[in-house]
């Protein structure tokens, strides 16, 4: 894998780390728009994929039946922070579906939101599966069972009519054939998908602008995902995460999507600059999620005119503070390779 330096270390002047990975950026026409590293290098895909893991429960009818609501279809889509208004959703979407937490088999984490979890430690509660951020993804994959007759206490397995109705959309948004596609268990226990990056970045592509020969239910499914994950955007993320605040810095042009281990995918909504819409998507080599993927991901945004140079100044470049909060370094984007046209 011929990587790239995507993002450098500092502290103080002196060059301390450096990480590397691989970033395409795709044309809904498929126009590579920019590439560095090798973006045929496949990984997993993580929760970036979560829109395609909610995609068929949406055009099975099942989010109809049940009468999911937007805040709800974001929370499918989400890696959320275990926030009060999270699990409650969360609650909610098993309870229109007659369902409780305990059917849920994503298993229990304290929640990423450090105040909630701080106050969950202070009063000695443990946490449950709603605390999971892949909790509405699991509630919804529930759902989709129950709609359509398949076992709900094996919904998490591969060979689950739910998980191969997902390989499937998968496959078809990647332009992947699915006997192309590795599979492993991802960190909430269910099945997860490995496919070139330049895969996941079409993916976006065509999540956000459907090719003209999409099937009908396929493009109203794509486009109640995009509208959820616009209009709530603290349902994917949370407070001070960083899909939440990409998404709001965008003002409805961009929909963004972390996932484990370095991933990053967006999909920027076609416009007058890109016509045909954008896919984003890159792996930090060495799965950093903290440092060099929001430096990353801001920078690029900027350079592709979907943020402003001064939005989310905080995040990119990133400051290195001292436990007593003084500044003593920096990270840092890569920024010569960014040439955009």
């Amino acid at each position: 894998m011929n990587s790239e330096i995507l993002a450098r270390v500092f502290r103080g002047d002196t060059l301390e780390s450096l990480h590397r990975g691989h970033l395409i950026v795709l044309e809904g026409d498929g126009s590579v728009v920019l590439s560095i590293g090798d973006p045929e290098t496949v990984t997993f895909f993580r929760s970036s994929a979560k829109a395609f893991q909610a995609i068929p429960f949406i055009t099975s009818g099942g989010a109809d039946r049940y009468n999911f609501n937007e805040k709800e279809i974001a929370l499918a889509c989400a890696s959320h922070s275990g926030e009060k208004f999270h699990t409650e959703t969360a609650r909610g979407m098993l309870e229109k579906i007659g369902l409780s937490e305990s059917d849920l088999r994503c298993g229990a984490h304290l929640p990423f939101h450090d105040e909630t979890a701080d106050e969950m430690i202070r009063a000695g509660e443990k946490p449950s599966q709603l605390h999971n951020n892949c909790s509405g993804k699991h509630a919804a994959m529930l759902a989709f069972a129950r709609h359509t007759g398949a076992d709900i206490e094996t919904y998490e397995h591969n060979d689950n009519p739910i998980q191969r109705a997902i390989l499937r959309c998968v496959s078809e948004f990647t332009e992947t054939p699915e006997e192309k596609i590795a599979i492993a268990v991802d960190g909430c226990a269910a099945p997860n998908f490995a496919v070139p990056v330049s895969a996941m970045a079409r993916s976006f592509a065509n999540l956000v602008n459907p090719p003209p020969d999409t099937d009908q239910k396929i493009r109203d499914a794509c486009r109640r995902v995009v509208s959820a994950m616009l209009n709530y955007p603290e349902y994917i993320g949370g407070t001070e995460r960083l899909d939440t605040e990409i998404i709001k810095a965008g003002s409805g042009r961009v929909i963004s999507k972390v996932g484990a281990d370095g991933v990053y995918v967006a999909g920027v909504l076609p416009s007058e600059r890109w016509k045909t819409g954008l896919g984003i998507a890159f792996k930090i080599e060495d799965g950093d999620d903290k440092r060099a993927r929001p430096v990353v991901a801001i920078e690029l945004l900027r350079r592709l005119g979907v943020l402003q140079p001064d939005d989310l100044t905080r995040y990119s470049p990133m400051e290195i503070k001292s436990r007593r909060g003084d500044i003593v370094g920096k990270v840092v984007p890569n920024s010569k390779l960014f040439k955009i046209a």
